[in-house]
């Protein structure tokens, strides 16, 4: 059920640097969207709890919260996203027994490299693990339409 994650550059850069800032703990967090819309919309950076560098659990409270405000504004979790800090952007077989989001994309950044990031998504669904593209778009005004649609350069 893999598709393809398109998101904005500016959200890209939110969660890499959300990611720098926590290292060497795991940054975890939420890119939220409307209902149905698979288009991630509003960066919500969370507290690791486990404040582990190997590990990432939101706070439940925080959580909580969180999907109220979701629900009250008709939005779901498009993006959920944590770091690695010393592993490649792979989940582990801790995240994937934590995902319980099947239509989430999970993104994963490493930060391994103080110079470079990997910055990777996935669909899990039931224990299985789907790598899919990440499709980087400046704004979502063309994201919908094909290229012949794109003004010309």
């Amino acid at each position: 059920m893999a598709g393809v994650l398109r998101i904005r550059r500016d959200l890209v850069d939110e969660i890499v640097a959300h990611a720098r800032r926590d290292h060497p703990d795991e940054a975890c967090g939420v890119i939220a969207g409307p209902d149905g819309s698979d288009r991630p919309e509003r960066f919500i950076p969370m507290l690791n709890a486990a404040r582990s560098p190997t590990f990432y659990e939101f706070d439940s409270g925080d959580l909580l919260k969180l999907y109220r405000e979701m629900d009250a504004n008709d939005e779901v979790p498009v993006v959920i996203y944590h770091s690695h800090t010393a592993t490649e952007a792979y989940p582990s077989r801790t995240d994937v027994s934590y995902a319980s989001e099947p239509f989430a994309h999970y993104v994963l950044v490493s930060t391994r490299d103080p110079e470079e990031h990997e910055f990777r998504s996935y669909r899990i669904v039931e224990g299985v693990v789907t790598e899919e593209p990440v499709e980087v778009v400046e704004s979502y005004m063309f994201a919908h339409t094909g290229s012949d649609d794109t003004p010309d350069a």
